[in-house]
């Protein structure tokens, strides 16, 4: 029988950061990806990670050809382009970085702190045994092998091998609403030449181009995009690829340009699950929903997860207590870290979603929210509305004040969501009720 502490399932950022945390702390560690050891790393992506995400983990800062670009802000365009917010300010400070070569620099943190690597390894399922996971059934080629361990991390992205193959009774969410998932494209490409402010990334609104996404270019080293486009996988939605061809590529800016990379996926732009671990279970990074619901960033939440699960797998060890009460503390530290501001930047983004193109060019030619509110809101802060009575009585003559009491609405239920995650029960005890509230709020969002 081959046994471990730590089983960590996925090589991505989630995986390596809970791999080498519960290394680190001197647990006997099995990190499993699919993908060959060299290929780990390259995955279809933004590619752009905020600042403070290294300062809050100790990570040194991408250098060298990890780096393509520093980043300072963003520009957000209206349906129309008439309109353009310039956001800046530190907490939108950060990396653009080439993704293959910062996945490899995570492994090799994870392997130096003594985790083992099984390369080229498919985790066919969980192993559960009376309730509890106790390990997984892997297949490398043609031979298969059980892998048994105290704690699973489950940190295999949209793929979600561990979470889609639990008991219902465990209680854990096996499937999100495909209304909740983007369905993405991007290409790598280079440009006849350098976009002007290369420092600030680009996103474009339009529900045409990119119903319930947006479209963006991230400028990257030298002459080099990261362009994409996402969509709301709701009924009916439009192939990504083929909007961003026939809507973003088609633009006079990348005529003549070079195709270096392209690829598509799937994106989880929701709250965090309400419950992320079971008897021998931690479920992190895409699998678990942590993602930003308003841009769909991940790696630096997928990091901020895997930190914690790591070092909350050996104080349950330490303790021997390996059952969902023993490994409760890592929900109740994310959700309560950085959870609330998802849950409530999901609200937002339900009401994004909800507006016509013309009610964006309207909300941002008359700045219903401003620079500087789009940039507190994303780093979690409260948002509060300032509406004059000018824009008020403007709103009402064009017989748009429908817009602002929806605002309103929703920013008022952006604040009450979050403060209910900064009270997420600190034991499993106290989560159906706390579950029945925070759906009960969800619903009056997705009701606006």
């Amino acid at each position: 029988m081959v046994r471990f502490d730590v089983i960590v399932v996925g090589a991505g950022t989630a995986g390596c950061l809970a791999a080498s945390s519960a290394a680190e702390e001197g647990l006997n560690v099995c990190l499993i990806d699919v993908k060959s050891k060299e290929d780990i790393g390259r995955k279809v992506c933004g590619d752009a990670i905020g600042k403070h995400h290294f300062d809050n983990l100790g990570l040194k800062y991408p250098s060298g050809e990890e780096l393509e670009r520093k980043v300072e802000g963003v520009f957000i365009y209206s349906p129309d382009r008439k309109s353009v917010f310039k956001v800046k300010g530190e907490g939108l400070h950060g990396f653009i970085v080439n993704r293959h070569l910062f996945g490899q620099r995570l492994l090799k943190k994870a392997l130096e702190a003594g985790a083992d690597l099984h390369d080229s390894t498919r985790v066919v399922k969980p192993l559960i045994k009376n309730g509890v996971v106790i390990g997984v059934k892997a297949k490398k080629g043609s031979q298969v092998e059980d892998l048994y361990a105290s704690i699973v991390i489950d940190a295999s992205g949209m793929n979600a091998v561990i979470r889609r193959n639990l008991p219902p009774e465990l209680g854990i969410e096996k499937e999100p609403e495909k209304a909740d998932v983007i369905a993405c494209y991007r290409e790598i490409r280079v440009l006849r030449e350098q976009l002007p402010e290369p420092e600030y990334l680009r996103i474009y609104l339009n529900s045409q181009v990119a119903p319930g996404g947006y479209y963006w270019i991230f400028p990257e080293g030298e002459n080099k995009v990261n362009v994409g486009l996402g969509v709301a996988m709701r009924k009916g939605f439009p192939n990504p690829k083929a909007q961003l061809y026939k809507y973003v590529l088609s633009q006079p800016l990348f005529e003549g340009s070079r195709v270096i990379h392209g690829g598509g996926g799937l994106v989880p732009t929701r709250r965090p699950l309400d419950r992320m671990v079971s008897d021998g279970l931690m479920l992190v990074g895409d699998v678990a929903f942590q993602v930003n619901p308003l841009h769909g960033g991940g790696i630096g939440p997928s990091m901020m997860a895997g930190r914690i699960s790591g070092k909350v797998a050996a104080e349950a060890l330490e303790k021997g207590d390996v059952s969902t009460e023993g490994l409760w503390r890592y929900g109740v530290e994310y959700i309560r870290e950085y959870g609330a501001k998802q849950a409530g930047l999901d609200v937002f983004r339900m009401f994004l979603q909800k507006l016509s193109d013309e009610e964006l060019n309207y909300g941002m030619r008359n700045k219903l929210i401003t620079e500087e509110d789009v940039l507190n809101t994303s780093m979690g802060d409260e948002l509060k509305l300032n509406l004059t009575e000018k824009i008020v009585r403007l709103f009402r003559n064009l017989g748009k004040i429908d817009l602002i009491m929806r605002l309103r609405k929703s920013v008022d239920l952006m604040n009450e969501i979050r403060n209910h995650y900064h009270v997420y029960p600190s034991s499993l005890t106290g989560l159906a009720s706390w579950k029945t509230k925070a759906l009960e709020i969800m619903e009056r969002a997705k009701a606006i």
